[in-house]
């Protein structure tokens, strides 16, 4: 396997040198995609938190900066990465607003309904299934909690594909993709926005408000 095959293989799992060189650049490489993201989500609201596949750390600071009441809980399967993501936020660790641990997302180490908002940053191409890691993160989701994808790549761009030689077990998924598998997860509703230019994809998905459901069964909301 050649030199670039190795470092660009840490996108997916950054391990040892290579990997602690991958997740500073990616912190910056990214930054751009992940404020266009965030910026689909709502101003104020999301209180309690989870950044999935958090890589390096920068967007849990970005996350704690829109939203200065809520804490996050972050979670990497990557050692390197909670390492790094550990040392980007050291403040807000120190403040009680952040934890960042090692983990899995197809087995969350969270409580049913923990969440407003869960996060995941160019990090789905590698979930296992996807459905079943979708389904851990509508768990973990209150009613009415949002999840939010964004990928740089929404599967319409042809030059896209040439990372799939690159790297390992990476899977490319287009907007209605994704819509599907978190549909089949159990999310009522799925808004999809693209940035066409520059074939990047912001996805939301709302667990579904079964309180207010009940309530407007039972003749309305007093």
């Amino acid at each position: 396997m050649g030199i670039l095959k190795v470092f660009f293989n840490n996108t997916r799992k950054p391990e040892g040198l290579l990997g602690r060189c991958m997740v500073g650049s990616m912190n910056r490489a990214h930054a751009a995609l992940a404020d266009w993201g965030i910026s689909y989500l709502p101003e104020t609201g999301p209180t309690k938190i989870a950044e999935l596949g958090c890589g390096g750390g920068r967007n849990i600071r970005a996350l704690l900066r829109k939203y200065p009441a809520a804490t996050v809980a972050a979670l990497d399967y990557s050692e390197v990465s909670v390492e790094k993501a550990r040392s980007v936020n050291r403040k807000g660790l120190q403040a009680g607003r952040c934890r960042i641990i090692q983990g899995e997302v197809s087995c969350l180490p969270f409580e049913d309904g923990a969440f407003d908002l869960v996060t995941a940053f160019e990090t789905v191409y590698f979930w296992p299934g996807p459905t079943e890691s979708f389904r851990e993160v509508y768990r973990t989701l209150r009613p009415g909690g949002i999840f939010l994808i964004v990928n740089e790549s929404d599967g319409e761009d042809p030059h896209a594909s040439k990372w799939l030689s690159v790297i390992d077990g990476m899977r490319i998924f287009d907007g209605d993709q994704l819509a599907r598998f978190l549909t089949e997860a159990g999310f009522s509703e799925v808004i999809l926005n693209r940035n066409a230019k520059k074939h990047w994809l912001c996805v939301l998905a709302m667990r579904e408000n079964s309180s207010l459901l009940e309530n407007e069964e039972l003749g309305g909301i007093s």
